[in-house]
């Protein structure tokens, strides 16, 4: 991996692991002075492949219950408020009382729009904004002391629907994650999340590890990929095994009191999380520590000795000095 570019983008992977073992917890950070969303060297890539996937059949993709109309406008203007400040060279907002006009230059999308007008966008206003970022998006109603999964764009899930989950609480939709019910994290994180205030976002980290570079691992595309499952050998395992990341934000809105909560996934395969030796030896050791019931529940069971193999036998000098300074964060 000599390619500068190359050995950048492995930088600013967000590798998930402060410690050699993990276990579940709220594990929730304030976002302070980042921005919500990210853009980055897939941008173009992985809008395409969403908008084709919404495209080919939105059932299973998209939800958007009826009551979620206010939603969607925060939803709408969170976003490019986001982007156009974070990314000012490719996105821009310009607000006239009510008629709007969005830029983005990416895409080469310009539009002018009447804010709460639906009729004067393309599409509803989440799916309009949904389609030109990599996150994924779930809108969380907040009412009854719990939050409901009321409306959302998914298109690179790990192996969950959304049209599944549609109008679950949150306990509800979180039921198939072993061990953490019992821990008491999903009441400890339900009760955090439901105390978020406005203009105060909050992030987390999730992971899991997907074989070749599919974001799309749901289950309505599971004939897909699980197979590849059972693909992986000693001599493919480096190239074909990537460790999946999702950075997820939370972020109050100010007209529905909904709850924004935004997906990023990152993959990074083995051969290129080698060149760090700090992140290869960290992985090896909370894999190998991994209980198996978790194994189980992240579909690691067919390859994960493979890998602890492949790790233990590839770890790299680095080609770049200060690796560990990256392994807990990321500039955006």
């Amino acid at each position: 991996m000599s390619n500068s570019n190359s050995i950048e983008a492995i930088k600013r992977f967000p590798f998930p692991f402060a410690g050699d073992s993990y276990q579940y917890s709220v594990n929730i950070q304030p976002v302070v002075n980042e921005p919500i969303l990210d853009v980055d060297e897939h941008y173009q890539t992985e809008i395409k492949l969403r908008n084709s996937i919404l495209d080919r059949n939105k059932t299973g993709r998209y939800v958007n219950l009826p009551h979620m109309k206010t939603a969607q406008w925060d939803t709408l203007e969170a976003i490019m408020e986001d982007l156009a400040t974070h990314y000012s060279q490719f996105f821009t907002l310009h607000q006239k009382g009510d008629r709007w006009t969005w830029e983005n230059k990416i895409l080469n999308v310009r539009d002018t729009f009447a804010f709460l007008d639906e009729s004067s966008l393309p599409y509803e206003p989440f799916e309009y904004i949904a389609r030109q970022v990599q996150e994924d998006i779930i809108l969380l109603d907040q009412r009854e002391k719990d939050l409901f999964l009321d409306a959302g764009v998914l298109t690179f899930p790990t192996k969950w629907s959304i049209e599944f989950d549609a109008g679950m609480s949150f306990e509800e939709f979180h039921a198939p994650v072993p061990r953490a019910h019992q821990m008491g994290v999903f009441k400890k994180a339900k009760s955090f999340l439901r105390r978020i205030e406005i203009g105060k976002p909050w992030t987390r980290r999730n992971w899991t590890m997907t074989v070749n570079r599919r974001l799309d691992t749901s289950f309505e595309t599971y004939p897909a990929w699980g197979k590849d499952r059972s693909s992986v050998t000693l001599d493919n395992c480096g190239a074909k095994v990537h460790l999946r990341v999702e950075v997820q934000r939370f972020v109050r809105l100010p007209r529905s009191n909904s709850l924004m909560f935004t997906i990023h996934t990152y993959l990074i395969s083995l051969e290129e999380l080698s060149i760090n030796p700090v992140w290869t030896k960290r992985l090896h050791e909370v894999l190998k520590k991994l209980p198996s019931d978790i194994v189980q529940y992240k579909g690691l069971s067919r390859y994960r000795d493979t890998v602890l193999t492949w790790l233990s036998q590839n770890t790299l000098e680095p080609e770049y000095t200060n690796l560990e300074s990256t392994v807990y964060s990321r500039s955006l």
